[in-house]
């Protein structure tokens, strides 16, 4: 499955930018990085879980949000991209 993630963190709160790194930190374990606070993810369900329940427990879900966009097997029909750093397949092949 293909997932996006977006989140919001509340820098001003007490542990804001820490938890920021976090997120953002636990986010790279499992995708690419498209924007700031958004994330691309293809994922199999069992690692969705596991990537939600750790990202859950690291934000205050009384200051910061978090959406995750089930985007399917279907997605690159789902996504219309525009403008600097063309798209990026996550499934192509990987160059080192």
């Amino acid at each position: 499955m293909y997932i996006l993630i977006t989140y919001d963190v509340a820098t001003s709160a007490d542990g804001g930018k820490r938890r920021l790194r976090q997120v953002a930190k636990v986010c790279l374990d499992y995708g690419q990085r498209v924007q700031n606070s958004v994330f691309e993810c293809s994922l199999d369900p069992a690692k969705f879980v596991e990537l939600k329940q750790r990202i859950l427990r690291i934000v205050d879900l009384e200051e910061d949000s978090v959406r995750f966009y089930h985007l399917g097997n279907n997605w690159r029909n789902r996504i219309d991209h525009f403008g600097r750093k063309g798209g990026f397949d996550i499934e192509g092949p990987l160059v080192l």
